[in-house]
């Protein structure tokens, strides 16, 4: 099931150098980003964005992956690489 996070349109805080330039304002981003995608109990986080992944992956505990990445394990590749197994995957779900 796919969820859109509250606030999806804003940005992670990465914006090219911007996590470097104004690293206090970007983490404030992050961490609010975080926190929306976290609120909608998803499992994993997938986005296109390689600064994205960085930045939200250093906010988050959640596995994530590029939307490549989920799209190829959905039509019978392998697992990316940080994700747990489906059956322990499930569980932790639960």
């Amino acid at each position: 099931v796919v969820k859109d996070p509250a606030e999806g349109h804003l940005c992670c805080g990465s914006a090219g150098t911007y996590n470097i330039m104004q690293p206090e304002i970007a983490r404030t981003l992050r961490d609010r980003k975080v926190r929306n995608i976290e609120a909608t109990g998803a499992s994993i986080i997938a986005t296109g964005n390689i600064g994205c992944i960085t930045q939200i992956a250093s906010g988050s505990k959640l596995p994530i992956v590029h939307t490549v990445e989920l799209l190829d394990w959905a039509y019978g590749g392998p697992r990316p690489e940080g994700v747990p197994a489906p059956k322990s995957f499930l569980q932790a779900a639960e």
